[in-house]
């Protein structure tokens, strides 16, 4: 297989819920009102809705009826009297969220992989080598690498993927943080003012996570992720901590979890299973690899949960599945069956097979597992 084989990025239609709508060009001018839509200072208890129709309801319908829920709390925001440092914080972060949204809209099918670690890691040092060669490697396989844009850790990652393949969120900060050269000027680059919109993006468009040493800026974007992914506020992906060959920084951050959070009750064991920590990038590799071997990706529709499969499960394998996940299950079975009618307006999935059942919407460590045992199957 050439390289240019292996860069053929793997196409994976995902969903995303509510469904995400392509920003407009020109979102900072007024637009004629379209049906369904209600202008910014009208007042009104939530969206003008579309009269009643057996016709199924389209993107652009649906996209309609939001913009009206949002241009009604804009309007509530006049009449609560918000003040205009408030208003300031809104207007930029949704500006910031449109920015971002149409970047990545473009890649929608491509998997992705973001990664943190230090900006003040010099080049040539192990744990810049590792992020690196680790970033390389994913891209040849098909993925494409968001990292924060700036130098260190970042700057490896972007050197790793090459520009092409790179995309930088980076963020206004007084030192440290301008833009690294692979990625400088390239239109896959977004700098945020705020972290908590950027972290938004690292996670919402993230199909793994890659975390190599760093400060506290790692560590926090590091547990965000672990709590999103326990709770259920994010879709299960893989979470991979890389050591540099040899080094223990993460071995030791993984022994302090084990010893205070895990044997203090504070997590349940099932939780250990949502990351892996190595300092092998063959291990670090197949863990994400490994992740989408037969899972696909999932969505929930009302309080069923929707796993999409690349491949069909034999009967005694979810024999299997229901006999030991019943915990995570709030009633009924586990079980394989075509696409929902709920999911047509994602018909470029209406092929792959689905398990399917009513999510109790907790133990998402025990979901992980699920997901590693059908992997496995």
């Amino acid at each position: 297989m050439t390289k240019d084989t292996q860069r053929q990025a793997p196409k994976r239609p995902r969903s995303k819920e509510p469904p995400s709508a392509e920003p407009s060009a020109a979102m900072d001018e007024p637009s004629p009102l379209r049906r369904g839509e209600v202008p910014v200072g009208m007042e009104a208890e939530g969206p003008a809705r579309l009269p009643p129709s057996d016709e199924p309801r389209s993107r652009d319908d649906i996209v309609r009826d939001i913009a009206s829920d949002i241009a009604a709390v804009a309007q509530k925001l006049v009449t609560d009297k918000t003040s205009v440092a408030d208003m300031k914080l809104i207007h930029a972060s949704l500006k910031e969220m449109r920015r971002a949204f149409s970047v990545f809209s473009q890649y929608r099918e491509i998997r992705k992989v973001s990664t943190f670690g230090s900006a003040r890691t010099p080049p040539g040092s192990p744990q810049y080598e590792q992020a690196r060669e680790f970033s390389r490697r994913m891209a040849d396989a098909g993925f494409m690498i968001i990292t924060g844009a700036g130098p260190g850790i970042m700057r490896a990652c972007n050197e790793g993927s090459g520009r092409d393949r790179s995309f930088g969120i980076n963020i206004r900060l007084p030192f440290e943080q301008g833009a690294n050269d692979i990625i400088d000027n390239d239109p896959k680059l977004v700098t945020f003012k705020y972290f908590f919109t950027r972290k938004l993006m690292f996670v919402k468009e993230a199909d793994a996570i890659a975390l190599f040493p760093g400060g506290f800026g790692t560590h926090d974007e590091g547990f965000e992720s672990l709590t999103l992914i326990q709770t259920g506020k994010s879709r299960p992906l893989p979470v991979v901590f890389i050591d540099a060959p040899g080094s223990t920084y993460w071995k030791t951050w993984k022994r302090y979890v084990e010893r205070h959070l895990l044997k203090e009750g504070l997590i349940s064991k099932a939780d250990m299973r949502l990351f892996k920590v190595t300092d092998d990038l063959d291990v670090a590799v197949n863990e994400i690899m490994h992740f989408y071997a037969r899972y696909h990706s999932s969505r929930f529709v009302g309080d069923r949960l929707v796993l999409r499969l690349n491949s069909p499960l034999a009967r005694s394998t979810i024999a299997d599945l229901n006999a030991e996940y019943g915990d995570i299950v709030a009633r009924g079975t586990i079980h394989q069956t075509e696409a929902l009618p709920e999911e047509a307006g994602e018909p470029e999935l209406a092929h792959l097979p689905r398990l399917v059942f009513h999510s109790a919407r907790r133990h998402f460590g025990r979901l992980r597992m699920l997901i590693d045992q059908v992997n496995d199957s």
